[in-house]
């Protein structure tokens, strides 16, 4: 009497089945086939993915590779976004590097932040080496206001949009704020920066403005925020 061969073999294929003298060529085998189990592999995710998009989400992957303009002494981590977003900018920069008299940034703020996080910022990127203009510094009393603020964009490289619950109070109401970043959304120059907003709150108010890629301070610190911007608009670094 055959013997099946599956103790010994194993019939892991319908074609070792039919080799067994026992169960092959349509013979009788108390024993059935069983097809060989599989397991799936693990799924993997990406270290330091938190999720969320768009310009609040801050969610991305993030990495250690830095930016072309980033210099090897930074301690600064880029996400995959935020190097995507700012290298047109960065680029920008470049190109505008020979025009003299420029500032590197003009920080569009809200009124009502001028003496606290809009100052805030400006201290910060100002310390790292960056020239910001900046309404509190840059207008002195007497002076037309939409003038000089209209001369001060025309003398910047980058714009920063500081987003905040005022902010969109003021996009909201109309006013000088809401002049400020039509002019930087059609340069398509500039830089969100949102505290204490949302993304979600900043698609209610402003649409193309939350369309693009930001920064914000729910998840990562004003000083490493600062930070990266004094490094976009360094052109000692190539």
């Amino acid at each position: 009497m055959a013997r099946c061969t599956a103790p010994v073999q194993g019939h892991r294929s319908a074609s070792a089945r039919a080799n067994c003298p026992a169960c092959g060529g349509g013979g009788y085998s108390s024993r059935p086939y069983y097809p060989p189990i599989s397991y799936p592999s693990p799924p993997t995710r990406s270290i330091g993915s938190t999720g969320g998009s768009g310009s609040g989400g801050g969610g991305s992957s993030h990495s250690s590779a830095r930016p072309r303009w980033s210099p090897s002494t930074s301690t600064l981590i880029y996400t995959d976004e935020q190097r995507r977003a700012l290298t047109p900018i960065r680029e920008q920069v470049e190109l505008r590097a020979a025009e003299p008299g420029l500032h590197d940034l003009f920080l569009c703020h809200a009124w009502d932040d001028r003496q606290t996080v809009a100052k805030e910022l400006h201290n910060l990127i100002e310390a790292k080496g960056a020239s910001v203009w900046f309404s509190e510094k840059n207008i002195a009393l007497g002076t037309p206001w939409l003038r000089e603020i209209d001369k001060g964009l025309a003398k910047s490289r980058v714009g920063l949009v500081l987003v905040t619950p005022a902010f969109l109070r003021r996009l909201e109401a109309g006013g000088v704020s809401e002049l400020e970043l039509a002019d930087l959304l059609r340069r398509e120059q500039l830089i969100p920066v949102l505290h204490g907003v949302t993304f979600e709150e900043l698609v209610k108010v402003s649409p193309l403005l939350a369309s693009r890629q930001g920064m914000n301070t729910q998840t990562e610190s004003m000083e490493s925020i600062a930070g990266k911007i004094a490094e976009l608009v360094d052109l000692s670094v190539n």
